[in-house]
């Protein structure tokens, strides 16, 4: 089956202070390409989608293996990014969904995800303690809903009118749930 992971990276950052995207974890990868690895290691097709101008955070993605797409309309919320992506993968059988400030989303959890598509879902979602997080799977009969997303919804709004399709899968990984907002939201640096 072929599902194209969806890296949305067009945010601003305005609450961390700085491009947090850029922002180098303790172990010296910015949040933004360890969120790349981690979908780049269950899935051979990763667009990441940027503002335009955003090329600093782009070449560093696309070094990290993602197609990048920059998105003209990006300002207008995290649902035109989504639209974009989905517009560019037009051979696209699904999609896992994943926040470019969420790096800490283990790829077993990735990997549940994508399966639950690939058996067959046409939403799906990891929870960990009863939290649905991300990445969040959406198959292809909700493609037209995906090309038409705009404004911050992305595909909530999907979710919470679908919830009796959603197929809800466990996970021990906090890190479905764990996204960077602020500074304070950062593991602490590593003292050698």
């Amino acid at each position: 089956m072929n599902i194209v992971g969806i890296l949305l990276a067009a945010g601003t950052g305005s609450r961390f202070g700085s491009n947090k995207l850029l922002h180098a974890l303790p172990h010296g990868v910015s949040m933004s390409v360890q969120a790349a690895r981690n979908l780049k290691s269950v899935l051979p097709r990763v667009i990441a989608v940027l503002r335009p101008g955003a090329d600093d955070t782009a070449h560093p993605l696309a070094d990290a293996g993602c197609e990048i797409h920059f998105c003209r309309n990006a300002a207008e919320g995290m649902g035109a990014s989504l639209a974009c992506a989905v517009k560019a993968t037009p051979g696209a059988e699904g999609w896992l969904v994943a926040l470019a400030d969420m790096p800490f989303v283990r790829p077993t959890s990735i990997a549940a995800v994508r399966d639950a598509l690939a058996n067959g879902a046409d939403l799906a979602a990891p929870y960990f303690r009863a939290r649905r997080g991300h990445p969040v799977g959406i198959g292809r009969r909700f493609r037209g809903h995906l090309e038409s997303a705009c404004g911050e919804e992305g595909a909530r709004k999907l979710l919470s009118e679908q919830e009796k399709s959603l197929v809800k899968v466990p996970v021990g990984d906090p890190g479905v749930v764990r996204d960077i907002d602020r500074p304070s939201d950062l593991p602490p640096p590593v003292i050698a």
